[in-house]
């Protein structure tokens, strides 16, 4: 496979694996909405959404290609804008960043890549509809269904230290997390092991109440945890944002992602991720 590598979409989770890929002798191009990229020493970055399409020759030599680029009311934009400079480029290998949000609510049964996939909130509904329109793309893709992203700057760490932590207690609600640097080592397995058409659920081991989350993040920082929120009296001052978070629970299983491609979590669980957050 050639080393020029294009990532759709260099955000939180996009920055990270494009620093894995050039560690690993990848050569790097990349989208954000501005063109800015100063803080990507090394990666060539384009501007690129529906009202920027991408330039000329910025897929020249291309041989992979993720997209993290979110879809949006008319679509995914990657697809409609790209869709055939793409398959004119042929590839050998593509990933699309989905979410484990397309599986909706369990009320915390299982989950696995063979489950049905039945969204509950809008965005995960659009998601489901990208990844139809990238299985049908004549693309080698690999789906990557993505649990609650977590890392450094942006975790219970963190937002314990910024004092706006809070122990809603729902019961029964679990989340799947994962931190981002195990995201970047699945991609770069996936890229070792291609299975174009397979979906892989990027979660950790631990599907685990958020509370105990935020427990944890006062103990590793020697604080004092907040009281817990019953859900009842939470739920009505939370934004229509937070309160779409709980909207689903379940626990996602990883065994392909271990088995076919081999991967072994650095943070199997939340408990590893914060501690190695906390001593950088």
């Amino acid at each position: 496979m050639g080393k020029r590598f294009f990532l759709f979409g260099l955000g939180f989770s996009g920055r990270v694996i494009a620093r894995a890929l050039q560690a690993a002798g990848w050569e790097v191009a990349g989208t954000t909405r501005s063109g800015e990229g100063s803080e990507l020493p090394g990666i060539q970055v384009f501007p690129f959404d529906r009202d920027h399409p991408l330039p000329e020759g910025a897929l020249e030599g291309v041989s992979a290609v993720l997209s993290s680029a979110p879809p949006d009311a008319s679509g995914d934009p990657v697809l409609d804008l790209c869709g055939p400079a793409l398959r004119a480029l042929k590839p050998e290998w593509a990933g699309y960043l989905s979410t484990t949000g397309v599986y909706g609510d369990r009320d915390g049964d299982w989950v696995d890549e063979e489950s049905e996939l039945r969204p509950t909130l809008e965005r995960s509904r659009r998601r489901a509809e990208a990844e139809a329109g990238w299985r049908a793309s004549g693309l080698p893709v690999h789906i990557f269904r993505l649990a609650g992203i977590y890392g450094p700057g942006r975790s219970a760490i963190d937002t314990v230290r910024a004092g706006q932590a809070r122990r809603i207690v729902k019961p029964g609600q679990v989340f799947s997390r994962i931190h981002v640097d195990d995201i970047a080592a699945t991609i770069l397995a996936s890229l070792a092991r291609p299975h174009p058409g397979t979906a892989y659920n990027i979660c950790d081991d631990d599907a685990a109440p958020p509370q105990e989350v935020i427990a944890h993040a006062c103990a590793l920082l020697g604080v004092e945890p907040p009281p817990e929120l019953p859900w009842d009296e939470a739920k009505a001052t939370l934004s229509p944002m937070a309160l779409s978070f709980y909207a689903d629970n379940k626990r996602v299983s990883n065994e392909r992602l271990k088995r076919e491609l081999g991967v072994r979590l650095k943070y199997p669980t939340y408990r590893e991720g914060l501690a190695a957050i906390l001593s950088r």
